[in-house]
C-alpha cells in the first residue's frame, strides 16, 4: 500500500470515518491515479477490488475525501467533475482533453492579474482556482 493511501485512510480515520473495504477501494483507486477519474471511472476500477461496491459509496468518498482537502475537483466540460489527487501547496492544472492527463504548474506571476480584475470589478479576490485545457504532448502527436 503506498504512503498516499495510508496517509489518505489514517485522516479519514481521524476525521471519524469508517474504513469500510468499499472506501479503501476508493482510496486506493484514486490515490493512485496519474489522471482525473470521474466517479464512474472510479467505481469501474474500484469494483475490480471491491466487487459488492456501489456508486453511492463512491459519490460519498469523493466528497469526504474532498472536504479533507485530498483531492481536487476538475471540471469536465459535460459539467460532471473529475477528481485526482491534491497537492500541496499552490499550483494550477494543465489538463489533456483527450487522455486525461494532468501535469501540474505553479502559477504565482497571477497575482497581478488578479490584483487588476479585483480593482477594476471592486471584488476581493480570496483565491482562485485554475485549470487550463488542451492536448498533452503524446496526444497533440496522434492527432496530427
Amino acid at each position: 500500500m503506498s504512503i498516499r493511501v495510508t496517509s489518505w485512510l489514517e485522516s479519514l480515520q481521524a476525521h471519524g470515518y469508517r474504513l469500510t473495504e468499499a472506501r479503501r477501494a476508493v482510496v486506493e483507486v484514486v490515490a493512485t491515479s496519474k489522471r482525473a477519474l470521474s466517479p464512474l471511472e472510479v467505481y469501474e476500477i474500484a469494483r475490480r477490488r471491491y466487487p459488492a461496491l456501489g456508486l453511492v459509496s463512491v459519490y460519498r468518498t469523493l466528497e469526504m475525501l474532498s472536504a479533507l482537502h485530498l483531492v481536487q475537483r476538475v471540471h469536465q466540460e459535460d459539467g460532471c467533475n473529475a477528481y485526482l489527487p491534491s497537492l500541496e501547496g499552490h499550483q494550477h492544472l494543465l489538463i489533456c482533453e483527450r487522455c486525461r492527463r494532468v501535469e501540474y504548474f505553479d502559477g504565482d506571476d497571477l497575482e497581478a492579474l488578479f490584483a487588476r480584475v479585483g480593482e477594476q470589478t471592486g471584488f476581493e479576490i480570496r483565491s482562485h482556482w485554475l485549470q487550463l485545457f488542451g492536448l498533452c504532448q503524446a496526444c497533440k502527436q496522434a492527432v496530427s
